[in-house]
């Protein structure tokens, strides 16, 4: 190859690589706002957080507020109620796992890792059946919990799932105290 060969054929593949990058910078500046219109918007984003006063909810009584679309079932349970919560074996549940988003996924589904306070009293959960959806109702069913009377799933006192088709436990999201009568659902972004 001769010496103005190897220019010609350097100048080529300099020239190819050139385009190549401007072609790679043009698509990306093209399919960039395509790709930034599917971020979330500044008023759904405002209802990813909600927070609850809790200050009217009785012992023994439950609140049913609706976030992001699906209904999550605020109680505040009585002594009894945790008392047989913590009375049930691990063994004897039908999901072991806690399905708490504010603690570790692997954590079990024991009483204490199923409320958002440490003396028990609060539980917060997602009202859907973990079977097909449905919305169970509250204080019914074998286990002093809820029924989902759809399929006929139970669950106990701590949301747990313990007779029925529904595979898990009622799911907890994540939510805190953030005084002493307001939970929030949901983090701040």
């Amino acid at each position: 190859m001769s010496m103005s060969e190897e220019i010609d054929s350097g100048r080529r593949d300099l020239l190819t690589y050139a385009t190549i990058g401007a072609g790679v910078v043009a698509s990306g500046a093209a399919v960039w706002p395509m790709i930034d219109q599917m971020n979330p918007s500044a008023d759904v984003l405002s209802l990813s957080v909600l927070r609850v006063d809790v200050s009217g909810v009785e012992v023994g009584t439950q609140l049913t507020v609706k976030w992001r679309g699906k209904p999550v079932f605020i109680r505040r349970r009585t002594e009894a109620d945790i008392a047989l919560g913590r009375s049930i074996a691990l063994n004897e549940l039908v999901d072991p796992v806690a399905r708490n988003a504010n603690i570790a996924r692997t954590a079990d589904a024991a009483d204490g890792n199923r409320t958002i306070d440490a003396a028990g009293e609060w539980l917060v959960m997602m009202g859907v059946c973990t079977h097909l959806g449905c919305v169970p109702l509250g204080d019914a069913g074998d286990f002093g919990g809820w029924f989902c009377p759809c399929h006929g799933s139970h669950y106990d006192s701590a949301g747990r799932i313990r007779k029925g088709p529904a595979p898990e436990n009622l799911p907890v999201p994540v939510s805190k105290f953030v005084d002493d009568t307001t939970i929030q659902l949901g983090e701040n972004v």
